[in-house]
């Protein structure tokens, strides 16, 4: 029996769903050069139903990394550049009085997408920023009383600048721990700076992604065939246990005074399995776990002043940790 498929012509079944995710790589690469982590990221994100925080110094490719993302699945996309007179209503709409009818109605704001790319999230206050909570864990918004579901599948993207922090506002920690996942956008290798620069001499347009060939390469019915096969993936009582463990082991870190949550211990289980997935199995193991670990975990902790005045940073408590946990066997 043939595949079903969407209205994009794109396959429902999970052998397909993984061939199709697999080829973003390739198709992303067209338009962004060495970021294959960071498209990872926001596949498992995708797969998982959770939102992502991207952080790095400007121009290192966060805004056309999702721009290129939503072009090759296919998905509607909308930007919002977060600054302090960014109100509320501004990202989630309003009601607005019809003269001609005498009644007011709602007006969807640019949260009603498949990809919201909030930039510069930490730029806005909080009042603002708290606009998104509902949004990023109910999947709905609330106006005027009156719940309003939002598209699926829907993914926020917010970049954040790690080095500028005059004029900003720190996301809280219930915040930051709606994100599934923080992904660090370091600064391109030697070899992948020539290759952007040559780019660009050939004529290479970041604003236009169809002339640099990006094409849809999977659809809605590719995830959701992707994320039924995720569920199905196998988690052992050993391998539950270890994911426990770890998240156990930061809220006794001497160098920390906070540690991971309970959410951040289900949201460690969840990546895992999607990366298992990914790599075409059908079980964890604990190398699945550790490969998600640091952008699972990393922004769900909290350094203690003195650690950081040391130089700790948070991916080097999770690494120590990382090394210190019994691995199952």
């Amino acid at each position: 029996m043939a595949p079903t498929t969407d209205n994009a012509g794109f396959a429902g079944d999970a052998g397909t769903a993984r061939s199709s995710l697999e080829a973003l790589r390739t198709e992303i690469a067209k338009a962004v050069v060495g970021q294959d982590p960071a498209v990872t990221g926001l596949v498992v994100a995708l797969l998982c139903r959770g939102h992502v925080l991207l952080e790095g110094v400007p121009g290192v490719a966060k805004t056309l990394l999702v721009r290129a993302l939503a072009s090759a699945l296919e998905l509607e996309t909308k930007r919002v550049q977060f600054t302090p007179d960014l109100m509320p209503s501004d990202i989630t709409g309003s009601l607005v009085y019809d003269a001609r009818t005498a009644e007011f109605s709602f007006q969807p704001g640019p949260v009603f997408t498949n990809l919201l790319l909030a930039d510069e999230i930490n730029r806005t206050p909080p009042k603002t920023q708290s606009s998104l909570l509902e949004a990023m864990e109910e999947r709905q918004v609330t106006v005027d009383g009156t719940p309003r579901p939002l598209p699926e599948p829907f993914l926020v993207a917010a970049t954040q600048n790690p080095v500028e922090y005059e004029g900003t506002y720190p996301l809280p920690e219930a915040q930051l721990d709606r994100f599934l996942l923080k992904l660090t956008i370091p600064l391109p290798s030697r070899q992948d700076e020539i290759d952007v620069l040559t780019r660009h001499a050939e004529g290479f347009n970041p604003r236009d992604l169809r002339a640099a060939g990006v094409r849809p390469v999977a659809g809605p019915a590719d995830l959701e065939a992707a994320r039924t096969a995720v569920a199905k993936t196998a988690v052992s009582p050993e391998i539950t246990g270890y994911v426990v463990d770890i998240c156990r082991a930061t809220r006794e870190s001497p160098s920390l005074t906070l540690g991971v949550s309970p959410r951040g211990a289900t949201a460690l289980l969840a990546t895992s399995r999607a990366w298992a997935w990914l790599t075409g199995r059908d079980y964890v193991i604990p190398d699945d776990v550790k490969a998600l670990a640091l952008p699972t975990l990393r922004h769900r902790i909290q350094l203690r002043p003195e650690a950081e005045m040391e130089g700790v940073t948070a991916d080097s408590v999770i690494n120590a940790i990382l090394a210190h946990v019994p691995v199952p066997r």
